[in-house]
């Protein structure tokens, strides 16, 4: 039977305080290990070949609050416009509501 050995070297990655934190509370969040988790991280962009960055996208409170309102509208049948044939019926619309 073969025994395949790899051998691993150090690498050293500068991080600020916040930052090596909130890697520990991620990495112990999906249950492996910071340095687990760098390794696994750069073994795939080689694999791959590409550089993935996302974040989870959160609206800021008052992008939220406006939302609601808009869903809230929205529902109650409020501020709503119709639909247009044409270019011209969306202009005529505006000019009846900006007079009114």
């Amino acid at each position: 039977m073969t025994r395949i050995t790899t051998k691993s070297t150090s690498m050293n990655i500068r991080l600020d305080e916040k930052t090596r934190r909130e890697l520990q509370v991620f990495a112990d969040k999906v249950g492996i290990p910071a340095t687990t988790l760098a390794a696994a991280t750069i073994k795939q962009m080689l694999r791959t070949g590409e550089v993935r960055l996302t974040t989870t996208l959160e609206p800021t409170p008052y992008l939220r609050k406006i939302i609601n309102e808009a869903e809230a509208d929205y529902a109650a049948g409020r501020n709503i416009s119709p639909t247009f044939d044409s270019v011209d019926d969306m202009f005529d619309y505006l000019e009846k509501t900006a007079k009114a």
